[in-house]
């Protein structure tokens, strides 16, 4: 459809006559899809001219940084297919959302000798000059991470969603990166429902970080139970007929959960009764309610087993210039455990639960005060 209205039945008519394609080729295609030769087929650079196409598509990657065309489109996006209100789609929100990533852009040199782009970018679709989409990504050494996809109504018939993706998939196979990351799917939300039109593809269990494959039946699974992991289901299925199920004769620890207090109980992947997530949403998004470990955020490392992670040999960059330090060297660090919320060995341990012990050993935290 996308190819249709930008090129216009005449271009492609006259394309055809003037630019034949080889009777090898036409068979090949014919018999054949592949993705990275067709995405690219509507963008003016790949045209044949004369004759000119009904629209020129110039697709391009760029900064992640400000700018008012690009705020424009966000605007838009955010009033029309989100319906925010003005107050909560400024220039300043999207630059907090969406621009000036932390992500720093870099280039990295492959193994075979191939430049890859790293960090945050942009990826801008415009139509005859005019910005009308925006694909925000980011690049990593393995994979394109899909962030957010914002158009302008004006094309919203011609699906941009899935123009989108598809060039973001296009882009992994040819630059290398292997692997296109959607995001997160949320199962019961509409608006995530064109995420699953894409296959094969892959969805991660939240208790054993294993990848799943997103089928059917994973689908039917999503639809029964608010909380889901495969790898729960299948070790329950395996221990169905070893007689009444306890949390002793399963052999594998549910979901932790944490209570008021902080400590850390076995979870049902159900929702407590009686509490309101309304009151939390009505708090100051800035606000700390307390610590990481009583929120219950899924795929963090629960407090108990933080317990048994050594935190004290994280190196620590305390002065601009100079040596490095230790975690251990900070003064009462000894006397302190994470549940000591809010504090420095609280906030440390919360960290490396977030990003994961394996990597704590190849970190250092920057606690320089750069001067003015």
């Amino acid at each position: 459809m996308l190819t249709l209205f930008v090129l216009g039945e005449s271009y492609i008519k006259d394309a055809a006559r003037l630019y034949p394609k080889p009777r090898k080729e036409v068979k090949r295609r014919d018999n054949e899809f592949c993705l990275v030769d067709r995405i690219h087929e509507a963008e003016y650079g790949k045209l044949q001219t004369p004759p000119e196409p009904a629209h020129r598509l110039v697709i391009t990657l760029e900064d992640d940084n400000f700018t008012e065309e690009k705020y424009q489109v966000y605007d838009n996006y955010q009033r029309v297919v989100h319906k925010d209100l003005p107050e909560d789609r400024t220039p300043r929100a999207f630059k907090r959302f969406l621009c000036s990533s932390p992500l720093r852009r870099e280039v990295m040199v492959t193994p075979d000798g191939h430049n890859r782009k790293l960090g945050s970018y942009h990826q801008c679709y415009r139509l005859d000059g005019v910005l009308v989409a925006i694909g925000v990504l980011d690049l990593l050494p393995d994979c394109v991470s899909s962030v957010y996809f914002l158009y302008h109504e004006s094309i919203h018939k011609q699906t941009p969603g899935k123009l989108g993706a598809m060039h973001e998939i296009a882009l992994a196979k040819e630059a290398g990166y292997r692997w296109w990351y959607p995001g997160f799917y949320i199962h019961n939300c509409p608006k995530m429902k064109y995420k699953i039109d894409y296959s094969p593809q892959f969805i991660l269990d939240p208790d054993s970080f294993g990848w799943d494959p997103l089928d059917q039946a994973t689908l039917n699974l999503l639809d029964q139970k608010p909380f889901l992991s495969l790898s729960i289901e299948r070790q329950e299925a395996s221990t169905a007929d070893s007689g009444p199920e306890t949390d002793e004769t399963r052999g594998f620890k549910r979901p932790k959960v944490s209570n008021q207090d902080g400590q850390t109980t076995p979870g049902n992947g159900t929702r407590t009764e009686g509490h309101d997530n309304r009151e939390e949403e009505n708090n100051d998004e800035d606000e700390d309610t307390g610590s990481l470990f009583q929120s219950s955020m899924p795929g963090i490392t629960c407090a108990s087993d933080m317990e048994e992670v050594d935190l004290d040999h994280i190196a620590l960059k305390v002065f601009s210039t100079g040596p490095l330090f230790e975690t251990s060297d900070l003064v009462a660090w000894d006397s302190k455990s994470i549940t000591d919320w809010p504090g420095i060995k609280a906030s440390v341990a919360e960290l490396i639960a977030a990003i994961g012990p394996d990597v704590k050993d190849l970190i250092c935290l920057d606690m320089a005060r750069e001067r003015a």
